[in-house]
């Protein structure tokens, strides 16, 4: 796509390489080439010099709904998107499993729950999510400014599926941001994921 970023030669693109180890926080987060929910092309590397989040999601999931139906992570995704963060929502649920959707119904789900991903993209091989080593829905990612992976793990530190704990739960993801926007480094770089397994295909 000729209006896409050069993609950085040391990033390793997921898609042709699935046995690739999961990153390590400290690490160049591997690319990835994926289609969105509108049928367009999108790879991690069109967004070279931004911050760019990684959302793992599953609309079936009930760890997924406590967080959309209290509007946690529409609050989330607007506040990072106001500070020009990439948010990309990723679908790794396979055919037949709990949570796949094809790209109408992708849109649907957006329009419907008020999301304010910069792209909702479809995994439906599961290659980008096993790159990623993303275990649960949700599963969090942020890539800094220079394509290092500087936080992995859990949206809160609230592992249920509980909506009342949302309020008394530190938000990692916003943590990392604010101190990413302060140039600070991110003081919790990584969290145990929390909500349902990912629905790959071998699962």
């Amino acid at each position: 796509m000729k209006h896409l970023f050069p993609i950085a030669a040391a990033l390793v693109m997921v898609a042709c390489a699935p046995a690739i180890a999961a990153p390590s926080v400290g690490t160049q987060a591997p690319n990835f080439r994926l289609t969105d929910s509108n049928g367009k092309a999108v790879t991690l590397g069109q967004f070279k010099g931004k911050v760019v989040v990684l959302e793992w999601n599953n609309p079936g999931c009930p760890y997924v709904k406590k967080h959309y139906e209290s509007g946690n992570m529409q609050k989330t995704q607007a506040a990072a998107r106001k500070d020009g963060v990439v948010w990309l929502s990723i679908n790794s649920s396979a055919a037949g499993k709990q949570g796949h959707m094809n790209r109408a119904e992708a849109n649907a789900f957006v329009a419907a729950q008020k999301a304010q991903p910069s792209a909702y993209l479809l995994d439906h091989a599961g290659t980008v999510g096993k790159g990623y080593g993303a275990v649960t829905t949700p599963h969090m990612y942020i890539i800094d400014k220079a394509g290092k992976l500087v936080y992995a793990g859990g949206i809160d530190d609230k592992a249920t599926a509980n909506k009342a704990d949302i309020a008394g739960a530190r938000n990692h993801v916003l943590a990392a941001l604010s101190e990413l926007k302060a140039g600070k480094a991110v003081s919790v770089s990584s969290s145990r994921p929390y909500g349902c397994s990912v629905k790959y295909s071998d699962s």
